[in-house]
């Protein structure tokens, strides 16, 4: 939304009260504009694969596409499940907070669906402690889990029941959104106190604040490593940074940016802490910030230990990241500092079952990069082997990885 705003679009004719015509006919002016932009290719990519258009997205082409998509939408081979289907997807999994219900998760079970659709446990609520909303939240988990949480071990308790409901749900990885992982020394005696003085709305120092999300954050990492979870942490977004457009539409709604936040020495005491204790669960490590591509690619050998494939994994270009040059540099920083035939490879978490397209946005870069490789004789010219390596980073190593 801020790209389209950029081109000089009013709000109005994005988040605003313009028609879904008017909108897509503003849409259609921007596109031009965004040549060299990723949102130039997903458009056109997205349209073709979908719908069979070839023609360019455009003013004067735009009412024709508007009509011919909105009444394939109409039919039944554009259902949610064969859009899915059109893509080969095997499975799906949300975001999802301690406190969801998960019905509709219940119910794609029920209705006996062949693509899988399973939850992800996404906790940043019950750490970030220093939010407004932290104590209300905190009464909402505490409902939902049954436990009337008033110390913080009651809270430990919460998010174990919570996690277990999730685990029987079928989920089996978790999710962090985080500025950066916290890794101070804490006891649960300090952290205790700290959580009861923020329950009852006293203002936290920042140091209690950052020795409560540490203590949170070790605690469920050793959930995870015992339910026999998958965690991953998205790192370095600054969020929200437009106070007029937070009053406007509310928090996550396309102002944030990269942030400049330090990584490496909390991370590594983060990971060394579940490590030494050997609870440390499979971990996938997302950056935002470009800068930290060789941070992620080393730090994560420090805590292989050979008891899975890959077992850490530095993630796929996240974000702002998600686009030509961002994954370019993701794959040479892994492949240079670790093995890029053990990745799992591209994550697409734009929340559009029309997203798809994009994991062939990344299969082509990959193919490109290796047959760039093979053309200076960098590698050698063997299809059979480089095409099994490029299935199992595309498909293969995440489906062992996951053990869908």
């Amino acid at each position: 939304m801020a790209r389209h705003a950029y081109a000089g679009c009013s709000e109005k004719f994005i988040t605003g009260t313009a028609s879904d015509l008017e909108k897509f006919r503003k849409w259609a002016e921007t596109v031009p504009f965004t040549v060299r932009n990723p949102l130039f290719h997903w458009t056109h990519l997205e349209l073709q694969r979908y719908f069979g258009v070839k023609e360019l997205l455009n003013p004067e082409s735009a009412d024709a596409i508007y009509q011919a998509c909105t009444e394939a939408l109409q039919t039944p081979e554009y259902s949610t499940q064969n859009l899915l289907r059109k893509m080969n997807v095997e499975l799906v999994c949300s975001t999802d907070d301690p406190v969801d219900d998960l019905r509709y998760h219940k119910q794609t079970r029920e209705a006996g669906l062949d693509i899988k659709m399973l939850p992800a446990f996404r906790p940043d609520k019950a750490i970030l402690i220093e939010k407004e909303t932290f104590p209300q939240y905190i009464s909402q988990l505490g409902e939902v889990a049954g436990v009337d949480i008033q110390s913080f071990d009651q809270l430990l308790e919460a998010l174990q029941n919570r996690i277990a409901y999730f685990d029987q749900q079928g989920c089996f990885l978790s999710d962090h959104g985080l500025e950066q992982v916290y890794a101070q020394d804490f006891t649960n005696r300090e952290v205790d106190i700290i959580f009861k003085k923020r329950l009852v709305g006293e203002k936290l120092e920042g140091s209690e604040a950052r020795k409560f999300m540490s203590a949170v954050l070790y605690h469920l990492g050793l959930m995870y490593a015992e339910q026999g979870w998958v965690q991953q942490f998205h790192l370095g977004a600054l969020r929200n940074n437009s106070r007029r457009m937070l009053q406007q539409l509310g928090p996550d709604t396309g102002f944030d940016s990269i942030g400049d936040f330090e990584q490496a020495a909390a991370l590594a005491r983060f990971l060394d802490r579940l490590d030494t204790g050997g609870k440390l669960a499979k971990t996938i490590l997302y950056n935002l910030n470009p800068r930290d591509n060789e941070v992620m690619a080393t730090m994560i050998g420090n805590f292989n230990d050979g008891s899975a494939r890959g077992k850490m994994q530095f993630g796929s270009a996240w974000w702002f990241l998600d686009q030509k040059d961002g994954m370019e540099k993701q794959i040479n920083a892994l492949s240079n500092m670790g093995l890029l035939s053990c990745f799992i490879g591209m994550l697409t978490d734009s929340r559009s079952f029309l997203s798809f397209p994009r994991h062939e946005y990344f299969r082509r870069l990959l193919c490109n990069l290796l047959g760039n490789d093979v053309h200076r004789g960098e590698l050698p010219n063997d299809e059979k082997w480089l095409g099994g390596i490029v299935q199992d980073i595309c498909y293969r190593n995440a489906k062992a990885y996951f053990g869908f």
